[in-house]
């Protein structure tokens, strides 16, 4: 199964941790990444507001997902992750969301991003390949 279906299909706790210039380190919760090009795995994107994780990622581009699926195993994903560009189209960032909640963006007054990150490694949760 590719990372596209795991991710459609997966439910659970999503983590982004990123650190800025000077490796001061956030993690935020954040939902499961979307993949723009369904046949290229290779590069997801998050939808990221205007806040900690955000700023470090146009500081510092290295990131890491954690998806943690529920239970009582230790089954989920790690993403090594490098930022390559964003794109700040609300139209684009709307088709992109997997909630049908209507302009989340506009309703909060935040500005949001859809970001886009290379996929530098996979692992498992656990353990290593």
């Amino acid at each position: 199964m590719g990372l596209n279906e795991y991710f459609e299909r997966a439910t659970g706790t999503g983590v982004l941790a990123t650190a800025d210039a000077e490796g001061r380190v956030n993690a935020a919760l954040f939902a499961r990444p979307h993949f723009p090009d369904k046949d290229d795995e290779g590069v997801c994107a998050f939808i990221m507001s205007e806040r900690a994780s955000h700023e470090n990622v146009k500081e510092n581009p290295s990131a890491v997902y954690l998806f943690i699926e529920p239970g009582e195993e230790y089954e989920g994903k790690r993403l090594s992750l490098t930022m390559i560009r964003e794109e700040t189209d609300p139209e684009k960032i709307q088709a992109v969301r997997r909630r049908t909640t209507p302009q989340i963006s506009q309703d909060a007054g935040e500005r949001k991003y859809l970001v886009y990150f290379r996929i530098d490694n996979v692992r498992p949760l656990v353990g290593a390949e």
